[in-house]
Formats: C-alpha cells, sequence, structure tokens
C-alpha cells in the first residue's frame, strides 16, 4: 500500500474549503481534463456521511468508474471517502481542513493499493503514486482558487 499526502495553504474560511471538496459537480469539474462526470450522486450537492458517488473519467487512456462512500464526517475539520468499486485494490482519502491565522490548511491524505500482485506493485510505486499526486494536487489547486476567487 503506498500513501500521498498533498498539503495546500487556502486564504479562505475551513466551511468554505470543506465545502467544496464535498462537492459533486465542482469535483466533476475540477477534473474536467480526465473527461470526469457523475454517473451516480445524492440529488444534493454536497455529499454526507453514508453517501455513495460514482464518476467515469479516463486515466492512462482507459475510461474507469470509481465508487466511493463518505464513511467517516466531522465537518468542517475532516471526512473520508473509500472507494467501493473501483480499478484500485484498496484507496481511501482522508480530507483534513485546520483553521489558520490566514485560512484553512488543506490537508488530502490517500493510501491506496494497485490491483494485480506484484505486477500491480511495481505499477504503483513507478507510475501510479506520480500519476495520483499530481492529479490530487491539481485539484486541490482548483479548491484553492475556487474557494479565494
Amino acid at each position: 500500500m503506498s500513501e500521498i499526502e498533498i498539503t495546500t495553504h487556502i486564504a479562505a474560511p475551513p466551511e468554505a474549503c470543506f465545502d467544496l471538496a464535498r462537492n459533486v459537480a465542482f469535483h466533476a469539474e475540477s477534473l474536467e481534463h480526465t473527461g470526469e462526470r457523475i454517473v451516480e450522486a445524492p440529488a444534493r450537492p454536497l455529499l454526507k456521511l453514508g453517501d455513495d458517488v460514482e464518476f467515469e473519467g479516463r486515466h492512462f487512456g482507459v475510461r474507469q468508474r470509481f465508487r466511493a462512500r463518505i464513511t467517516a464526517y466531522d465537518s468542517p475539520r475532516w471526512f473520508r471517502d473509500e472507494m467501493v468499486r473501483g480499478a484500485f485494490a484498496a484507496f481511501v482519502h482522508d480530507h483534513l481542513f485546520e483553521a489558520t491565522e490566514t485560512g484553512t490548511l488543506m490537508c488530502d491524505r490517500i493510501q491506496f493499493a494497485a490491483p494485480f500482485g506484484l505486477v500491480g506493485r511495481l505499477f504503483e510505486k513507478a507510475v501510479l503514486k506520480r500519476y495520483l499526486s499530481r492529479l490530487i494536487a491539481e485539484r486541490a489547486a482548483e479548491i484553492k482558487r475556487a474557494a479565494e476567487g
């Protein structure tokens, strides 16, 4: 299992950052370059504890679906989404928001494992970790842009 941690300072209150991070439409918009689209989600825009959401996007040239569930929730400080169905053997994403004097320190912590045994672990180390780090950093930059704008 690999881990990624991306920390972003945002000049906006934690509540605004928290809400952007759990906004289904904003998620799809922020990953538009992957062709991300909402397949299934609650009727309301903001996810809450127990909600499932499914997205489809193109990664590594392949259209993939990813279904996650919000399994932990402490507004506006933290929530966790966990893969229910998708291409990973395991995927857990903690979203943390800490108030600072100048806004919010947002931290994305992800634990993930690729499928396919040894070949998957090699791909995870050689390619997937860097790819996911860049993807999560791009998404964090979009949250920052929207929250500060």
